[in-house]
């Protein structure tokens, strides 16, 4: 049995983010938006709320929380500016999760203290032009060669595209095959710096959404790098990805949660506003009927995704219920977003409408950390054995 009622703690922190959120990201949000502006001015207060490492320990520089906090915390975010909860989220689950979790003590020390404190942010590289869902397409390779240092290096050679931070990170985290025989089974992770030559930075992606989060491609140029900046076990690092995933479901849902409820509140509103025929259109009952069901929704969405985050925070198995609330929670939130769009009418599809906003940010929800077709392939196969 878990419970779900949020501790004191836990509400206090909803409250402080929920505040910090509406002074400080909130404004401008609409017009990062437009410009495709990076919010380099909101790092630092951000930082400084451990933001950057929520569920790293406090001797490593993070904040000490946990799955659940973190589900709170970027629910909060995405409320206001899904773009600024993109940013946070996959420099938590992803660059600074892999390293965490698979980084030796000296990776620890070097590389996820910076990243928790914010001072550097953080990418992670496994999707490229020929291989999304398909990990084991894999083309990037890393090979090694003894020819400069005694100890021997890494050469990679590649490409990889739709990198989150692609272009404002200080420390990437990428995926490369080690092994060519060896399908999933022969890729590795290795951890570089920003300056490290043959490391360049390609062209930063005009998306549809959450438009002032960098999105860029990457291109190693015969990148060398020293033996000891291998992540984990050779060979095992698509294994460690897939385990880094679970724990990023759990946050592009919990974002999604947030896309909905700006939805509804912002439907709730204009429907008492808006008058037509003599009365608001709160009072017709399509508009009750729409309002209900992104209500009722959005209840067990948040639900779904508290769920996977306790499991996660108890030690326990949570892969499935991070898949089950990740598809719940993405596919609510083109739901009620695309409600909200119809509820305010032709405003809703005018820029001044944050609805219309957040139905562009949403539907990265359902691509991100895995589509929901692969969601679905998760959960059917935990069905099916």
């Amino acid at each position: 049995m878990i419970d779900f009622e949020l501790t004191e703690a836990q509400q206090l922190l909803r409250q402080m983010l929920r505040d910090f959120a509406l002074q400080e990201i909130a404004p401008g949000a609409m017009a990062r938006d437009e410009a495709a502006t990076f919010p380099h001015a909101l790092i630092p207060p951000m930082a400084a709320l451990k933001l950057f490492g929520i569920a790293i320990p406090e001797a490593l520089g993070g904040g000490g929380m946990a799955a659940m906090e973190t589900a709170i915390i970027l629910e909060e975010i995405a409320r206001v500016d899904g773009a600024t909860a993109l940013i946070v989220a996959s420099h938590n689950a992803l660059c600074l999760g892999h390293l965490y979790r698979f980084g030796n003590t000296d990776q620890k020390k070097r590389f996820v203290v910076p990243l928790a404190k914010g001072e550097k942010l953080g990418a992670w590289a496994l999707t490229e032009p020929e291989s999304g869902s398909d990990a084991a397409a894999m083309q990037t390779t890393a090979v090694r060669t003894t020819a400069v240092r005694k100890k021997g290096e890494w050469m990679i050679n590649g490409s990889k595209q739709f990198i989150t931070q692609g272009s404002t990170a200080g420390i990437y985290v990428i995926l490369a095959k080690t092994d060519r025989n060896k399908a999933s089974k022969g890729i590795s992770a290795f951890v570089v710096e920003r300056d490290t030559p043959g490391l360049v930075i390609g062209k930063v992606e005009n998306k549809l959404g959450v438009r002032a989060s960098d999105t860029a491609a990457l291109h190693f140029d015969q990148l060398r790098i020293p033996s000891e900046n291998l992540i984990g076990t050779l060979h095992h690092g698509f294994q460690d990805a897939l385990q880094i995933l679970d724990g990023g479901r759990i946050g592009i849902g919990a974002m999604a949660i947030g896309f909905a409820r700006g939805a509804l509140e912002d439907s709730i509103r204009y429907a008492g506003t808006r008058q037509q025929f003599g009365r608001s259109i709160s009072a017709f009952q399509s508009t009750q009927s729409k309002l209900s069901d992104m209500a009722t929704e959005l209840e067990a969405a948040r639900l779904l995704v508290y769920r996977a985050a306790l499991l996660k925070d108890q030690n326990k198995s949570f892969h499935l219920a991070a898949s089950e609330a990740k598809l719940f929670a993405s596919e609510l939130a083109m739901r009620a977003t695309n409600q909200a769009l119809q509820i305010h009418g032709g405003l809703g599809f005018m820029k001044e409408a944050e609805v219309e906003r957040y139905f562009r940010d949403a539907k990265l929800c359902e691509i991100g950390e895995g589509s929901s077709e692969i969601q679905r392939m998760v959960i059917a196969k935990a069905l099916l054995g």
